[in-house]
């Protein structure tokens, strides 16, 4: 038996070594968020109420049980961060309102190597067919699943449990944390920290998400973040897997942006920034506090966009639906096994796969 097959068998395992004490890209909008929500919170006690009011929890543990992957005491910690693209409500200007069914068209797994100053993070593209493990439904009903499912489709039958299991399964890795952001969460984030500052290098003008830039550099606000995180027709070679070269791009930006725009010297900028971003992202239940939520974001600090390595999960076109992708059994399980072992991901896996041919469109 394999160490992959061991791991994900195994429900119990050891706890990670604590780290030290020191995202459409709409998910990782919300990693970047609980760093500002940890600023928010220091020296500030007073306001802990307020945003503990504001956060939303799942409780995954619960929900899952014992039918998870083991822990691995590495130091490492890995992370499922989605986007939610529910169309009712505020949200319902970006499409047809659909009854208030949840959607995720983003998906990345973060892996926080030992001593958190690199990272590793893998984009799923939604149209990936995968076996989707049965999960329960909020009509307290179960989903059998099956094989060849949509991978975005998990959160919609069964929301952020039945994502994470669906990852841990596909993976064999266990999901330390979950982080989600909305439409409407991550463009008031956007807005409240400035905007951000981006070029491209070639003009984008897409219809469907109402973006219209010259090449060039643009501080975008929060609509127009939205607008770039969710082009897709006309980048690239107009699939998902350009979009995420985008929103990949983006989030390195976006994470610069956040180190050095000065917001942690202004005490009431920086209270609306964190009233905002706790009020906007849903977590798991073990950081479903402040300061469960300071003490995980401190461990971001040291992470710079240069330690981030970020990449699309090696996927081809599906024999019988050229509109969906498959993963590349071999090149995953090398990026699997690497995760497993805290190791970088090698370049074999990531040489091959079907590519966006967006990259250097945004920089």
């Amino acid at each position: 038996m394999t160490e992959q097959s061991t791991r994900a068998g195994n429900g119990k395992g050891r706890r990670r070594k604590r780290p030290p004490t020191r995202r459409r890209a709409l998910g990782v909008a919300a990693w970047t968020a609980a760093g500002v929500v940890a600023l928010g919170g220091v020296g500030l006690g007073y306001v802990y109420v307020k945003f503990n009011g504001n956060l939303k929890s799942v409780d995954i543990d619960a929900a899952l049980g014992d039918d998870r992957p083991a822990d691995v005491d590495n130091g490492s910690m890995d992370i499922l961060v989605l986007g939610s693209d529910s169309r009712s409500g505020a949200n319902g200007e970006y499409g047809a309102d659909d009854g208030g069914s949840a959607r995720s068209d983003t998906a990345m797994i973060v892996h926080l190597y030992e001593g958190h100053k690199k990272a590793a993070v893998i984009s799923i593209p939604r149209d990936t067919l995968v076996t989707r493990p049965s999960c329960a439904t909020d009509g307290g009903g179960t989903d059998p699943g099956g094989r060849r499912q949509m991978f975005n489709e998990s959160f919609t039958v069964g929301g952020p449990a039945c994502a994470v299991k669906t990852v841990e399964k596909m993976s064999g890795i266990r999901m330390d944390h979950y982080l989600e952001v909305d439409f409407t969460g991550f463009k008031k984030i956007i807005d409240k920290l400035g905007g951000v500052e981006v070029t491209t290098t070639k003009p984008i003008k897409d219809g469907a998400s109402h973006l219209d830039l010259a090449a060039g550099t643009h501080k975008l606000d929060g609509e127009q973040s939205l607008g770039l995180v969710r082009t897709r027709k006309s980048v690239g070679d107009g699939s998902d897997l350009g979009r995420i070269q985008l929103q990949q791009a983006f989030i390195k930006a976006l994470i610069k942006q956040v180190k050095s725009i000065g917001v942690f010297d202004d005490p009431k900028r920086l209270l609306d920034v964190a009233d905002t971003a706790t009020k906007a992202i849903t977590t798991d239940r073990k950081l479903g506090d402040v300061k469960s939520l300071m003490g995980f974001a401190a461990g971001l600090e040291g992470i710079e966009p240069s330690g981030m390595q970020m990449v699309t999960l090696p996927v081809g076109a599906d024999a019988a639906d050229p509109n969906r992708v498959v993963p590349l059994e071999k090149e995953t399980g090398l990026i699997w096994a690497a995760l497993l072992r805290d190791r970088p991901l090698p370049a074999a896996a990531l040489e091959t796969g079907a590519k966006g041919q967006a990259e250097g469109i945004l920089k």
